[in-house]
């Protein structure tokens, strides 16, 4: 991932120190369940942890795999020779990788990766979550014009907006959370995945020391529906962002202007107009989004792998996996920024409920025309031809609905007809669903 769209957590996540760091806590472990088995002498995997503790995996590591990789061409081959230098002690050399290839290291400590990532975006979204949920219940009673198809159709609350994507994201949550226990597998099985050089127990105290599952039935690799279910939820949850994104900066818009992103004083807009306040965090959202839904189709084709494995998926998943979990960690912390500095005029909300003099109410005026009495053909031609001359003529729809004989309903008959808080009697309702 470019430098821009990075957080220093998961610049520190995926980093190739990081990532050496995981792999060799995983050999450590393989070395750790051998020991009880008796096949490894005891206190070895003791000796390289506590070798590894004095002497930290870093940068410097990482440069040493790289440049035996251009050798060997292989990456676990590398970091084992590596390893075997940076500990010094070929005595614990000679156990490492003891029955295992190179995807029981490389899966298994990417999905530690994984769980790690999505531990931080959960976090990311908790935030986002409460930011939601202030701004509804803040906004809760406030009436609104309601839009459908970019039109304003009848009041609703200003609130219940939030509301939604409050639900939406909870929804995310949930998706999340499935898809995390989903990728909490250890692999340790071996060339083909039928422990032929490797006791299943092995696998299982891995598993069991980092708290995950085991892979029930792997071939060389943990099956990649996993990881595809792991992308659809952050692919899903980014479009949720987007969908927030989008209604802002619709309300962002000169004609509308309800809502506003947060401008800072030193903040410029545009490079020639010095006047221009655009809704560039919104935008980016939206943009990143994109990136999201691309990478799942990515992954999706990384299902397929030739027999008990190939490697096409690696070098997708070298890119996606931390560009995606990284682009969700950093659109919901640039989302809830947007969210606690979101400038909000309620008087713009007024004048937009006021602008088309009424015509936000003809539903409820037809309601009670049905109630005094007339059919619905009859009272919808009234209220449609009254609704069509506010249009054309600019003119106050109450006041033709007075002037117009044909229509029974007169002074505070007709008057109730035009009350918002009767939209938002109840959304009480729809909130305590919440327990809000």
């Amino acid at each position: 991932m470019i430098e821009r769209y990075q957080t220093p957590e998961m610049r520190a996540l995926w980093s190739e120190a990081r990532k050496y760091q995981v792999w060799a806590e995983v050999e450590i472990l393989v070395m750790e369940a051998w020991e009880s088995l008796g096949q490894v002498p005891i206190g070895t995997a003791q000796q390289l942890r506590q070798a590894l503790q004095q002497k930290p995996l870093d940068a410097s590591f990482a440069r040493r795999v790289e440049e035996i990789e251009a050798e060997t061409r292989h990456d676990i081959v590398a970091f084992t020779r590596a390893l075997t230098e940076w500990v010094g002690s070929l005595e614990v050399a000679r156990w490492l990788h003891l029955g295992l290839t190179s995807t029981d290291v490389v899966d298994t400590a990417q999905n530690l990766l994984l769980d790690e990532a999505l531990g931080l975006i959960e976090q990311e979204l908790d935030k986002v979550l409460a930011a939601l949920k202030h701004l509804a219940v803040r906004y809760k009673h406030l009436p609104a014009v309601g839009r459908t198809h970019g039109v304003h159709a009848e009041p609703t609350s200003f609130g219940l907006r939030f509301l939604a994507f409050y639900a939406a994201l909870l929804r995310d949550r949930e998706r999340l959370n499935r898809a995390r226990e989903g990728i909490r597998v250890a692999m340790i099985s071996g060339s083909v995945g039928n422990y032929a050089h490797v006791e299943p127990a092995v696998e299982a105290w891995v598993a069991q020391k980092l708290g995950f599952q085991i892979e029930p039935a792997s071939s060389q690799v943990v099956p990649r529906d996993r990881h595809a279910e792991l992308m659809g939820a952050l692919a899903i949850l980014g479009a949720d962002l987007e969908r927030i994104a989008v209604e802002l900066r619709h309300l962002q818009r000169t004609e509308v202007l309800e809502a506003q992103e947060p401008f800072s004083y030193k903040q410029t807009g545009s490079s020639s107009m010095p006047h221009k306040k655009n809704p560039v965090a919104l935008e980016n959202i939206s943009g990143l989004a994109r990136l999201l839904r691309s990478n799942l189709q990515a992954e999706l084709e990384n299902v397929a792998l030739w027999h008990e494995r190939d490697i096409s998926h690696s070098s997708v998943e070298r890119v996606i996996l931390p560009d995606t979990t990284t682009l969700a960690h950093y659109m919901l912390r640039r989302l809830l920024r947007v969210l606690e500095g979101l400038v909000v005029f309620e008087e713009n909300i007024q004048r937009n409920l006021e602008r088309t003099r009424g015509l936000v109410y003809s539903q409820r005026v037809l309601s009670l025309l049905i109630e005094a009495g007339l059919d619905r053909t009859a009272a919808y031609e009234i209220v449609q031809r009254n609704a069509l001359k506010s249009w054309a003529e600019g003119q106050d729809f109450r006041a033709l609905l007075e002037a117009d004989p044909a229509c029974p309903l007169k002074g505070a008959a007709l008057a109730q007809a035009f009350d918002p808080g009767y939209f938002l009697r109840h959304v009480d309702t729809i909130y305590a669903r919440f327990g809000l």
